[in-house]
């Protein structure tokens, strides 16, 4: 009889045990991997048009990494029209150095709005104008925006540009100094990396024509953005492959050209450079607005930047801006424009790759020019849009 009555009870208890599995709430499903923040970081060939970018998240998209996010406090509007989607926002800013970002320390703020896990740094063209800025000073600048870079994320993950080259016809010195910055750059990067934060260098310069590959001897076409995002693909998906590189890989090699010239630069005024004040913004009208900034000026010489941003409804097809210095200022060189000068009047007008602009989105030209080294006064700028 004992045997008998503890049966019933062991059905019992597992039919109570098999009812509390059945209604227990199902468990929520894991949340999604938060996706990788990726920040183009760089000037005018990151910035505008920078289509680069597109090309590269296209390709990033199309060949299975999807889990990503380009970030940055800029956006290009979508101006590239490629023909396919692609991620707007970068920190590309046209006419910025790397020296000029360092010394004002412009980057940590964009780092804390942007927070990215992986960088993508093409900086150094508007290092080389005139050969004014040793090489030892540029990689200083470096050295000091890795540091900014680890300071916000001390696991970001950095991937730097062995930068394209500048034509003889753009700017003399540059070619000579654009190979000495780029051989010097794999060493440097080497004494850099890390474990928790590796540095891996990106080799876009092999291969690119200065000539054949932009419009200008600085500035990409659509064939010298392709090449960009070619070398910029294997780089990244090893970022963002599952082993980060290890703190003991080499970085990818060097240019494999020697210039016919010394690649030091040329004696130059000194290289510290006090910060200038910003130009006000000044309206053209309805359709456009235009900016001036002196990013930084030395004994004699100046760069300065003009932004043109369209406020209309429609994206445009060319764009004209117009200022007039006030204290015998003379430009002396220009990149991402036609610029003339007469007299005192400057007529900056797009050049075949950046006059579509599209709604809200902006472009920027850069000069160097000569002043007083007394009074640099910002001009104002006026805008028109066609």
């Amino acid at each position: 009889m004992l045997r008998r009555s503890i049966l019933p009870a062991l059905i019992a208890a597992f039919l109570v045990a098999v009812a509390l599995v059945l209604v227990q709430p199902a468990r929520p499903a894991r949340s999604a991997a938060a996706p990788v923040r990726i920040m183009p970081l760089g000037d005018s060939i990151t910035a505008g048009p920078g289509c680069w970018r597109a090309k590269l998240w296209h390709r990033l998209q199309t060949s299975g990494y999807t889990n990503i996010d380009f970030v940055g406090g800029v956006s290009d509007g979508g101006g590239c029209n490629p023909g396919y989607t692609y991620d707007f926002d970068h920190e590309g800013h046209g006419g910025y150095s790397a020296t000029g970002i360092a010394d004002n320390n412009q980057l940590p703020p964009w780092l804390a709005a942007a927070r990215p896990d992986v960088i993508l740094m093409h900086l150094g063209t508007n290092d080389m104008w005139g050969g004014y800025i040793p090489l030892a000073t540029k990689l200083t600048a470096f050295t000091k925006l890795v540091g900014q870079m680890r300071a916000q994320n001390p696991a970001v993950k950095i991937i730097v540009a062995q930068i394209i080259p500048m034509s003889q016809a753009a700017c003399a010195t540059c070619p000579a100094d654009v190979i000495a910055l780029n051989n010097a750059i794999p060493g440097w990067a080497a004494g850099l990396t890390t474990a928790q934060s590796p540095i891996t260098v990106a080799d876009l310069w092999t291969g690119f024509d200065a000539v054949a590959d932009t419009g200008d001897g600085v500035h990409p076409n659509d064939a010298g953005f392709q090449k960009m995002a070619d070398r910029w693909y294997p780089a990244l998906t090893q970022a963002l492959g599952a082993t980060p590189p290890s703190p003991s890989t080499s970085p990818s090699a060097s240019p494999s050209v020697s210039p016919s010239r010394s690649a030091s630069p040329s004696a130059s005024p000194s290289s510290s450079r006090s910060p200038s004040a910003s130009a006000s913004p000044s309206s053209g009208g309805s359709r456009c607005t235009a900016t001036y900034r002196v990013i930084s000026q030395w004994g004699g010489a100046f760069q300065a930047e003009v932004t043109v941003t369209n406020t209309s409804a429609t994206a445009s097809s060319a764009w004209t801006t117009t200022f007039t210095f006030a204290n015998g200022q003379q430009v002396s060189q220009a990149w991402n424009t036609t610029l003339t000068q007469s007299g005192a009047t400057v007529t900056a007008r797009n050049v075949t790759y950046n006059g579509t602009v599209a709604p809200g989105a902006s472009t920027s030209l850069g000069f160097l020019a000569s002043w007083n080294n007394t009074t640099n006064t910002a001009p104002a700028v006026t805008c028109t849009l066609t």
